[in-house]
């Protein structure tokens, strides 16, 4: 048994309207790209006594056209009305590298009008999901990739329906290097985080003890009475550049702040929970915990080293060490969607990151606070965005992990104006 162990357990979301893919469930499967599939799977599931499974014959191209698709849809189905509503999936891949993405669509009239979904994007580097391992995702408004036909999207992203769905497809695209078996469990509609926060809902946390955050960071973040999480490296507090131990108390106790974790030891932060093996990440994982006990830190949350949460170099997944000892794990993943409340998988929470004027797309200020930014798509249509710093500094930045004090500011002006609430991690998992 752990040392010290969590003390919060995560919340889960009841489905609100439920499709587990059980007998008579009366969906198809579509598309140019299916080597096989079994509506009625019986071999691999979760829920009941089967699941809906899919094999692409693995030549799809990025056109993503209807030869290169491997669908489970249902079309003419009940009118749903997703007002106020998220949709949850949950499935497994069998080898996410020979996948390309995956996207869910709603609409009417066999997908001539609908709002599409990016679900996952495949890349060489971290993935949120995992092979071979049952995942849920939800899909909130605010993270709708496109629109067409009758139905479309404001120039602030907000979507011109909410309500009379009859068209549901989940789609697969493989990356055309060989088939790809994905198992579909259930499409389920949630709560989504419109409904506890109208305005959407913002977490501000910083990764590495910068010592910067405390001179140039917490000052904007107090005019507005906003509370930031800090993830530490235990054995770099007070030293050249990083907080010290006062610094770190007067952020908790005198401004609010949630001091959580990142590392007990500078060198297993740098070589990534990934790069150890399992007892090296539970040695680290526990030595934090015990250090941020012994210290007066009480907060259960905790963000991965360089946002890596797969598996260790003896083939344990860190995400369960890191389970042991902290209610949840925060990534740096954010190239699809943002997170809902309560999160689906509390040890992956996505955040955006990178956050630097030098920094392209979605991660760039004038990006993130603009029309249709996402600040816009979470305050207007729902979804709980955490921003992920490492650095706020005076001088101009020269990487994406540099946000310049001018910048960080501009950012507090545009939450604060939005109306937008700030909790800490530990508030909003509370």
């Amino acid at each position: 048994m752990p040392i010290i162990a969590p003390r919060s357990v995560p919340k889960w979301a009841p489905a609100k309207w439920t499709q587990n893919f059980q007998t008579g469930h009366d969906w198809s499967v579509t598309g140019g790209n299916v080597g096989s599939s079994n509506l009625n799977d019986a071999t691999e599931f979760v829920r009941g006594t089967q699941s809906v499974s899919v094999t692409t014959a693995g030549r799809a191209t990025a056109n993503g056209a209807t030869v290169d698709q491997a669908n489970i849809q249902k079309f003419g189905g009940q009118a749903l009305n997703l007002t106020g509503k998220a949709i949850r999936l949950m499935f497994k891949v069998s080898d996410v590298s020979k996948l390309r993405h995956i996207n869910f669509y709603v609409g009417t009239a066999g997908l001539a009008n609908y709002f599409r979904w990016r679900v996952h994007t495949h890349t060489n580097t971290q993935n949120w999901v995992q092979s071979g391992e049952w995942v849920l995702i939800t899909l909130q408004w605010g993270d709708v990739l496109s629109a067409g036909g009758s139905m479309s999207l404001s120039a602030a992203r907000v979507p011109s329906t909410r309500t009379g769905f009859t068209d549901l497809r989940f789609q697969v695209l493989d990356a055309g290097t060989g088939p790809v078996t994905v198992r579909l469990q259930s499409v389920e509609l949630v709560e989504d985080t419109s409904v506890d926060y109208p305005k959407g809902l913002v977490s501000i946390t910083f990764d590495d003890s910068w010592s910067d955050v405390f001179d140039n960071a917490r000052p904007a973040m107090d005019t507005y009475g906003f509370r930031g999480t800090t993830y530490t490296i235990a054995d770099q507090i007070g030293t050249a550049g990083r907080y010290n131990l006062a610094q770190l108390k007067a952020a908790q106790n005198l401004s609010g702040w949630e001091v959580a974790g990142h590392a007990y030891q500078g060198a297993a932060h740098a070589a990534r929970y990934d790069g150890v093996t399992a007892d090296k990440v539970d040695a680290d994982a526990g030595n934090l915990r015990a250090w941020m006990v012994n210290n007066g830190f009480h907060s259960d949350s905790f963000a991965y080293p360089g946002g890596r949460f797969g598996k260790t170099t003896d083939g344990v997944s860190v995400e369960e060490i890191v389970a042991r000892y902290f209610s949840t794990g925060r990534s740096i993943i954010s190239a699809d969607n943002r997170e809902s409340t309560p999160p689906p998988m509390p040890h992956r929470l996505r955040s955006v990151t990178g956050i630097s004027s030098i920094a392209p797309g979605q991660s760039n200020p004038a990006n993130l606070t603009g029309p249709g930014g996402l600040l816009d798509r979470a305050q207007l249509s729902g979804g709980w965005l955490i921003l992920c710093f490492h650095r706020v500094v005076t001088t101009t930045p020269t990487n994406d992990a540099e946000c310049h004090k001018d910048d960080f500011a501009a950012i507090m002006r545009a939450i604060n104006s939005r109306g937008m609430p700030v909790l800490t991690v530990g508030e909003v998992m509370q």
